[in-house]
């Protein structure tokens, strides 16, 4: 089983995402453990304090060293143990990260708040620091639950069916292709003929045609990095063709 702690200032910020969908089920079905912990535990004075105002003045807070060391140096298991700070000054949030957390049996994540952390956080502790995007949220809880969300279907067995991770979107770089159910007619859209053949390779050629040609039109810059084959190549070639034959 996974272990997930999660060190925040709001912990019923939690309870409603961690009590549904996937990430319900892989508790239940015993994958992961999930646990939700107040920052406010670990601060000694009476009121509680975890953040103040910052060395040379400006505006905000900023999160205090000592609730933070003492929570993780409490909740660290030893080596076992990947420390992570949400932070939007870590790195990039992408699948390929989601993959490499998912064989850490233990992560424990820091939300951060107000203003960030103490640098000296950062130095004592030499955290993973991950960001989820370039732009501003109130605080690490969201990105947490990106973070775990993203990670625990990775887990064998959390899905089901190990199909439906193997062929996400960002899995090999490039985005996933276009899925359609019934009914087979929709306002006079429907279904490509390929889909209702039954011949399994074309199918396959046409789902990694269309994932190319909607990373192309929609992400370049994915494409650009995508690690492709002879059969890409070729691909890439008859789109181009179609596009010019409109």
């Amino acid at each position: 089983m996974r272990q997930y702690d999660i060190l925040t200032l709001f912990p019923g910020f939690f309870q409603g995402p961690l009590s549904e969908s996937i990430l319900k089920r892989a508790q239940q079905r015993g994958f992961a453990q999930i646990t939700v912990h107040d920052l406010r535990s670990y601060a000694h004075d009476r009121h509680a304090i975890v953040d103040d105002r910052p060395y040379g003045g400006g505006a905000g807070m900023v999160l205090k060293p000592e609730p933070i060391l003492e929570a993780v140096a409490n909740l660290r298991l030893e080596q076992e143990t990947h420390l992570v700070l949400l932070t939007p000054q870590g790195r990039p949030f992408k699948q390929a990260i989601a993959q490499e957390l998912v064989e850490h049996h233990h992560l424990l994540l820091v939300c951060g708040r107000y203003e960030g952390f103490d640098e000296r956080v950062r130095a004592l502790l030499a955290p993973d620091e991950i960001s989820i995007g370039d732009y501003v949220l109130t605080g690490g809880e969201l990105p947490a639950l990106v973070l775990l969300d993203a990670v625990i279907r990775l887990i064998p067995g959390v899905l089901g069916d190990e199909e439906s991770a193997r062929y996400d979107s960002f899995v090999d770089t490039l985005l996933d292709f276009p899925h359609y159910t019934r009914p087979q007619s929709v306002k006079g859209l429907a279904v490509p003929d390929v889909l209702l053949s039954g011949d399994h390779e074309r199918i396959r050629r046409w789902r990694r045609k269309e994932a190319l040609r909607r990373t192309q039109v929609r992400r370049p810059d994915l494409l650009q990095q995508a690690e492709l084959d002879e059969e890409d190549r070729q691909l890439l070639t008859e789109i181009d063709a179609e596009e010019e034959n409109g």
